[in-house]
C-alpha cells in the first residue's frame, strides 16, 4: 500500500487542476466503466481517505472495505448515487460541487427545450432525406407561454432566468428554495401541471419524488405539454411519459437522463421522432469538467484539513 493518503476517483480522469491540488495524495482511478463491486474491491487495495464519486454507486460495502475513509465528494451536483445513510452512519461526511455544472446543464436544458419546440432534430432528418416542409410545418413559439420550472437551486434558477428572458412565464416549484427572485411566481405541483405549456426539472431524486411525473400527474398537465429532464431519469415513469407521448397528452420530450445508465438498446425510447436523446452530458463541457474537478477536490480537502 502507498504511503501517501490515497484519493479514490471512480472514474478515469480528474482535470489537471484538480490534480494540481490532491499533489500529496496518491492518485487511484477506477476506470471509464467502475463497477460497485469494482469500487470496493479498489476500497479493500488501497483504503483511500476520499472517494471523488464520478461514475457507478458508493454503497455501505466499498465504505466498510475503506476504515480510513473520511468523506465523498461529488463531482457534481447530484449524490443520489451515493449511500448517504450509511456515509452517516460511519461518520463519513458527503460534499457535492454544487452550482458548478450549472451553466452547462441550464444550456443543456434549453438546447432541448427548443429541439422540442422546434422540431430541430425531425426537420433536420427531413432536410437530409431532401424534403422541404416550408408549406406544411409549424413549430411552437415559446413567447407568452407558461414553463413550469421543477427545482430551483442553481441549475433550475439559471434556466429560469434564461427562460424569463425569451418571454416565458415561469412558475417555479421547490419546497426548499426562499428569497425567488421576481421572474420566478411560486407555484403548486397541482398548478404547474394544469397551467404549464413546457415542465423542465431540476430537482435531486430523492424516496418522495420517484416517478414524479407518471401516468396521474401527466394526465393532470395541459394536453400537448413539452417535458424536459436534465436531472435524474429516477424522477420519471418511463412507461408512463412513453403512452403520454404516443397519446398526444405529450407533444414531445428532450431527455439527458435515464431510469437505467447507460441506456441499453434495444429501449422503448428508440425510434420515438417526438423523443430527443442525449446520454446525460448536460454537465459534460469543457469548462464544466474543470469547475466541477476542482470544486470535488476542493470540498473534499476542505473535510480532511477540518
Amino acid at each position: 500500500m502507498s504511503r501517501r493518503p490515497v484519493f479514490l476517483v471512480t472514474g478515469s480522469d480528474l482535470a489537471p487542476q484538480a490534480l494540481a491540488l490532491l499533489g500529496d495524495y496518491e492518485m487511484v482511478f477506477a476506470g471509464k466503466t467502475p463497477t460497485e463491486d469494482g469500487i470496493v474491491e479498489l476500497c479493500r487495495r488501497h483504503d483511500p481517505v476520499a472517494i471523488i464519486v464520478r461514475y457507478s454507486k458508493v454503497g455501505a460495502a466499498a465504505m466498510d472495505a475503506a476504515p480510513s475513509l473520511k468523506v465523498i465528494s461529488k463531482h457534481g451536483s447530484g449524490t443520489d448515487t451515493i449511500d448517504k445513510a450509511a456515509a452517516k452512519a460511519r461518520g463519513i461526511q458527503v460534499v457535492a460541487a454544487a452550482g458548478a455544472n450549472a451553466a452547462a446543464v441550464a444550456e443543456q436544458a434549453l438546447a432541448l427545450l427548443l429541439a422540442c419546440a422546434k422540431s430541430v432534430v425531425a426537420l433536420d432528418r427531413r432536410m437530409h432525406a431532401g424534403h422541404w416542409d416550408k408549406a406544411t410545418h409549424k413549430s411552437v413559439e415559446l413567447e407568452g407561454r407558461t414553463i413550469g420550472v421543477i427545482g430551483l437551486g442553481a441549475i433550475g434558477l439559471r434556466f429560469a432566468r434564461v427562460a424569463d428572458a425569451m418571454g416565458l412565464r415561469v412558475l417555479g416549484f421547490d419546497p426548499y428554495a426562499t428569497n425567488l427572485p421576481a421572474y420566478v411566481m411560486p407555484a403548486a405541483l397541482e398548478t404547474i401541471w394544469r397551467e404549464s405549456d413546457a415542465i423542465s426539472l431540476h430537482c435531486p431524486l430523492t424516496a418522495d419524488n420517484a416517478k414524479l411525473l407518471n401516468a396521474t400527474t401527466l394526465a393532470a398537465c395541459k394536453p400537448g405539454v413539452i417535458v424536459v429532464n436534465t436531472a435524474r431519469g429516477g424522477l420519471i415513469d418511463e412507461d408512463a411519459l412513453l403512452a403520454a407521448i404516443r397519446s398526444g397528452q405529450v407533444a414531445s420530450a428532450g431527455l439527458d437522463s435515464f431510469a437505467v445508465e447507460p441506456m441499453t438498446a434495444p429501449h422503448p425510447f428508440h425510434g420515438e421522432s417526438r423523443i430527443t436523446l442525449s446520454p446525460h452530458i448536460g454537465g459534460v463541457t469543457a469548462d464544466a469538467y474543470v469547475k466541477m474537478g476542482l470544486a470535488a477536490a476542493q470540498n473534499a480537502l476542505a473535510v480532511l484539513n477540518g
